[in-house]
């Protein structure tokens, strides 16, 4: 086994670093901004425009498996509520659309 190199070290180190003063300095913001009906709203949001960000390239990238997969998980949310279960759900129609050879 190969020794870690010292400047990818330092690497991981600074990277580790900046990741943990840039979230204590978003919460150090929010603490200090007024807690809003809008602002309130927007930050409610947020996780749904993180989601669909990340995954409509994907769709658009991968075609009909991948919209199948993520329609199958969002009715199975919807229908029953369980994260784990659209997971899996999602996982399974998408590769059976693969084998499918969609």
């Amino acid at each position: 086994m190969s020794a870690i190199d010292p400047f990818d070290l330092l690497a991981m180190l600074v990277m580790a670093v900046t990741t943990l003063l840039t979230r204590a300095a978003g919460f150090w913001v929010m603490a200090h901004v007024p807690m809003t009906a809008r602002l309130r709203g927007m930050l409610e949001a947020l996780p749904g425009a993180v989601v669909a960000a990340i995954v409509l390239p994907l769709v658009a990238r991968i075609g009909a498996p991948a919209a199948l997969a993520v329609a199958a998980a969002v009715a199975s949310m919807i229908a029953r509520r369980n994260a784990l279960l659209a997971i899996v759900v999602g996982v399974m129609v998408g590769a059976l659309a693969r084998n499918a050879g969609l």
